[in-house]
């Protein structure tokens, strides 16, 4: 889908307290692929939540590799993984090699997840979320630990005020910027 008709639609599910205020942006580069785009939640014209920190992928590339460097973290490679590694390469690759691509692909997707959980998200991420939340039920959204799936859920038009009122107690468990946005929503109660 793309980005025009992905902000179409989140935005058709806005609150209408919100609506105006809380706007989704993103910036690509047509001509140029490999440049990262801006990506960010902006609330009264003010960037609030950064996606595309130009910092990202060299935080992502330095915990990467404090997680290689680090003899304290074990990670397991299981033998499917070892096989899809084998099925990616077309097999031509030497076995102890395998092993290898498959640790390594591991480590990167867990430096993701950890910069991902710090709310350092990628556009890509965004997108792919954003297209999650628009899937699943409202309840998954809300109760879910992905802080961009909170973030779209509290400012949906399908919570309402007595669901908001009740979720005080969980949001004291968030992460700061989904308490933002929860405090947001509760003004406009």
């Amino acid at each position: 889908m793309s980005w025009s008709k992905l902000k179409q639609q989140l935005e058709s599910f806005l609150c209408p307290a919100v609506y105006g205020r809380v706007e989704y942006r993103a910036t690509g580069y047509r001509y140029l692929p490999d440049k990262v785009g801006l990506c960010y939640i902006a609330v009264d014209k003010k960037n609030v939540l950064n996606m595309s920190d130009k910092t990202n992928l060299i935080r992502w590339y330095q915990t990467e590799q404090e997680i290689k460097n680090d003899s304290n973290i074990q990670i397991p490679i299981s033998n499917e993984e070892i096989e899809a590694v084998r099925k990616d390469t077309k097999g031509i690759v030497p076995e102890d090699r395998l092993k290898v691509i498959a640790r390594s692909r591991k480590i990167s997707e867990h430096a993701k997840e950890l910069l991902s959980a710090q709310s350092s998200l990628s556009k890509s991420n965004f997108i792919v979320v954003a297209n999650k939340f628009l899937s699943t039920p409202i309840e998954e959204s809300i109760e879910s630990n992905d802080i961009l799936l909170n973030i779209l859920a509290l400012v949906d038009r399908r919570v309402g005020k007595k669901r908001i009122l009740n979720m005080t107690e969980n949001m004291k468990l968030k992460h700061p910027i989904v308490q933002y946005f929860y405090e947001l929503r509760l003004s406009t109660l």
